[in-house]
């Protein structure tokens, strides 16, 4: 990605005469840029979620994240715990890079091309409404069945992880597969919340939001640049979603999609003016005229941050908050399920969890390859280049996978206490034998030759 290449090259630059960016930073930054270093930080923070609501410390740790905390603006007034902070707040930041994420891939990325964009969208509609049908099936006329939602989602992150530890044995375009995929399963989930999870409309809160998001297109029209001044209008868009009754976090997706994605300036004016700055900089060193000198540096300073669209810079800048704090924190506080023996039997012999668990696997796996099959059979799709149904089904088996997002909307779908901790057994099991089975079909398929 060039945004992670322009870092590296900032990094490089200072790294010339600090000693901090050269000994620290630098290494930080390829140690965080190596495959699965965020799934395996997520990981982590799954594996002490569990260790602690299992352990003596699990009413305290429980009472914590119920803690009330009060947002009061005279105007309008928040209450809510702690755990809901970080499902409705925090995750907002994450649906915000998905926003950017997305935006990005359907103008510049893997799914701007339309034949090759065709097999994994495809794919990805399989990959939700197999697991969404094997789910209902199970829990047709029951109050589970609110869930067909929860085994929809991929976590990218996770199967990402997964991926990037059998290295080059796979073909590249695997990876651009799965990271496709990802990302028409991540709308396709937005879309689930925004319509199916929204118990009630508050219209007053609603029509306030949409005054907010013209003033936001206002300043956009008006040419406003510095993303620092999006921040309080953003913020107050985002509490206005809130107390609307619509998810919270959509309004995240909202301002991603909405950061513009243009630069401000292409490569031969930058060439141009930057040769022009830098010799009027040289005049005015040369005359020792200190504040002609720095007027320059300021249009240079201006010019360089304008060869980089607003939705690159703030992926680049957002995107490793959302994935080393913002995502470990939701583990943390979603994924301590209880696992008591009786928890486990319990889960055994519920529709919510065998609906999960058969449709993360069976659901996905059939309907991901069954999808692309269909697909490929018909030509409205062609195979990339050096992969097989073999590692199609690998893949199939990864994007089961569900974590984060599962147990987000686990979280929307159910409101009694024990059916959520058996919907989250039920996700943990399943993405554990999802991601299992995937890496093992995938360590199979690259030893056979193309």
């Amino acid at each position: 990605m060039a945004g992670s290449s322009r870092s590296r090259g900032l990094l490089e630059f200072r790294a010339a005469n600090e000693k901090v960016a050269r000994d620290i930073h630098l290494p930080a930054q390829e140690f965080i840029r190596t495959e699965g270093i965020g799934s395996g930080v997520l990981l982590a923070a799954a594996i002490l979620a569990l260790v602690l609501a299992n352990s003596p410390a699990g009413g305290a740790v429980h009472r914590l994240w119920e803690t009330t905390i009060a947002l009061d603006l005279g105007v309008v007034a928040v209450s809510k715990s702690l755990h809901h902070w970080v499902n409705d707040g925090l995750m907002a930041l994450f649906f915000f890079v998905v926003g950017l994420e997305i935006k990005r891939e359907l103008l510049h990325g893997h799914l701007s091309d339309r034949k090759k964009a065709a097999l994994p969208a495809v794919a990805a509609l399989g990959g939700m409404a197999g697991p969404a049908l094997v789910y209902f099936a199970l829990n047709i006329g029951t109050e589970g069945a609110r869930g067909w939602g929860i085994p929809m989602a991929t976590d990218i992150a996770f199967a990402l992880g997964v991926l990037g530890l059998l290295g080059k044995s796979i073909p590249g375009q695997l990876r651009v597969f799965l990271l496709a995929l990802a990302i028409v399963d991540d709308l396709g989930a937005i879309l689930v919340i925004a319509v199916f999870y929204t118990e009630q409309i508050v219209p007053g809160a609603l029509g306030a939001g949409a005054v907010l998001l013209a003033v936001i297109m206002l300043m956009k029209s008006l040419g406003i640049r510095s993303s620092m001044a999006y921040v309080i209008p953003g913020f107050l868009f985002w509490l206005a979603i809130l107390k609307s009754g619509v998810h919270a976090t959509l309004a995240g997706v909202i301002l991603g999609i909405m950061t513009p994605s243009r630069h401000y300036y292409d490569d031969q004016t930058t060439l141009a003016t930057g040769r022009s700055l830098l010799d009027r900089f040289e005049r005015a060193v040369g005359r020792d005229d200190h504040n002609d000198a720095e007027a320059t540096l300021g249009q240079l300073e201006e010019l360089v941050v304008g060869t980089e669209s607003p939705l690159e810079r703030l992926e680049r800048k957002v995107h490793p908050w959302t994935a080393f704090i913002v995502l470990p924190f939701f583990a943390l506080v979603n994924a301590g399920v209880v696992m008591s023996p009786a928890g486990l039997v319990a889960a055994a012999t519920s529709p919510v969890a065998q609906g999960i668990v058969a449709g993360l696997i069976v659901g996905k796996l059939t309907g991901i390859l069954g999808a692309s099959w269909l697909a490929v059979k018909m030509g409205v799709a062609t195979l990339p280049e050096g992969v097989r149904w073999s590692h199609i089904a690998g893949v199939s088996l990864l994007a089961g996978i569900g974590f984060t997002v599962s147990l987000f909307i686990t979280e929307l779908a159910f409101s009694d206490p024990e059916v959520i901790n058996t919907a989250k057994v039920g996700i943990l099991i399943a993405s554990a034998a999802a991601g299992a089975g995937g890496f093992l079909i995938l360590k199979v398929a690259s030893r056979k030759p193309a």
